[in-house]
């Protein structure tokens, strides 16, 4: 349980620091940036042994799904969102997981769908009480399509490891970064965006890529191997208040309190309805940051 706390401390401040910190710098650049330390991270720990062509690509284009589409929408959604917000609307992950794999499944539980209306509630708290409307309905879209993106590679890559027992998730961690930071790159170069970068900015992509992605992901998925579906469960939504709080603390956001626990009272009764009951079901937690 160690490796989860200590990774939940490390996301509480991803938040803030990117709004904070990275305000102004191109969001395809500062998705790149971290999943190319990332996939620096793991390169040490990638052994090709036992990789087919197929699933080599499968891992690819898992990877490009669940951190490159994941962060671009991510990233993007700091233009509309504030921090705090960001946070908030990540929660709505484990609904998608539930839904993205029982339509793989070919089921549709009505708990799941019961959910999906309280998470839509309890968005609505805080985004109908923005001036800014459509901007804020703009950065919502980017989150939920983030959650989804995340959510239905996390389904797909724990289907390939099902099928492909011999892998070891540090073994083959590298080429899902590569996939999103292929896709990242395909989305930067385009664009021919100038970028000028301070020492501050530097130190905060090295964080962000290196720390978050890298040191974090790791340790999570070294902590989920060592505890219950219920455990894992509770410790993936605990990062999300200490987002909230980073965010409204440390980096001096403002909030309105009453909105704000209503909404997440609202989103976390949706992820508990629709939460495994059994250590049969399917796990469908994970955390992002």
């Amino acid at each position: 349980m160690i490796y989860l706390v200590v990774a939940s401390l490390i996301f509480a401040f991803s938040p803030g620091l990117i709004k904070g910190r990275l305000a102004g710098i191109d969001s395809a650049f500062i998705t790149a940036a971290r999943l190319g330390l990332a996939m620096l991270v793991f390169a040490p720990f990638f052994r090709p042994r036992g990789l087919t062509l197929r699933v080599a690509g499968s891992l690819l284009g898992i990877g490009a799904l669940q951190f490159g589409l994941m962060y671009l929408a991510y990233n993007e959604s700091y233009r509309f969102l504030h921090a705090y917000e960001v946070a908030l609307f990540t929660i709505t992950t484990p609904l998608f997981v539930t839904l993205f794999a029982d339509a793989l499944e070919r089921r549709l539980r009505s708990r799941a769908l019961l959910a999906a209306a309280l998470a839509v509630a309890g968005a609505a708290v805080v985004v109908l009480r923005t001036p800014h409307l459509q901007l804020t309905l703009a950065g919502v879209a980017l989150i939920q399509l983030s959650n989804l993106a995340f959510a239905a590679g996390q389904v797909l890559y724990q289907r390939l490891r099902a099928k492909e027992t011999h892998l070891r998730d540090s073994q083959v961690f590298a080429l899902l970064y590569a996939g999103g930071f292929i896709l990242a790159v395909i989305v930067l170069v385009p664009r021919n965006t100038t970028i000028a970068l301070t020492g501050t900015h530097l130190a905060t992509l090295a964080y962000l890529g290196v720390v978050a992605s890298g040191v974090g992901f790791f340790l999570w998925n070294s902590g989920a191997a060592r505890v219950g579906t219920g455990l894992l469960a509770v410790m993936n939504n605990a990062k999300i208040p200490l987002m909230i709080t980073a965010s409204l603390l440390v980096f001096g956001e403002q909030a309105s309190v009453p909105a704000l626990a209503a909404s997440f009272a609202l989103m976390g009764l949706a992820v508990w309805l629709a939460a495994p009951k059994t250590e049969q079901d399917r796990s469908a937690n994970t955390t992002r940051l």
